[in-house]
């Protein structure tokens, strides 16, 4: 569970970051979150955006990654967009990890 600091600072680092990966009216697959699973694992911070033809809501989409993986954190929900945190496993990709762990002290 993140801190109110540790989301500050990663809403912070989103505010600059464009979505990587955008729902449409195809919906929510296995595909699709094994996808957004190797991205996260690299870059740690992903930005979501669910386009206007998207059946699916925000919440709904949460609700889905957090079921697939319970290490998947919410950092921000505002509109039609999600931002997702999950520390990487593999020490190389840990690059905002190390300082929202620090910042969770």
């Amino acid at each position: 569970m993140l801190t109110g600091k540790q989301k500050h600072y990663l809403r912070g680092l989103a505010q600059t970051t464009k979505p990587l990966f955008q729902l449409g009216k195809n919906g929510l697959s296995e595909a699709y979150f094994e996808q957004i699973e190797e991205a996260i694992e690299k870059r740690e911070l992903i930005k979501i955006n669910l386009l206007q033809t998207t059946e699916v809501t925000v919440d709904e989409l949460a609700n889905f990654l957090k079921q697939h993986d319970n290490r998947i954190e919410i950092a921000q929900k505002i509109g039609r967009t999600l931002v997702i945190y999950k520390a990487s496993r593999k020490e190389k990709y840990q690059k905002i990890s190390t300082i929202v762990t620090k910042l969770g002290r």
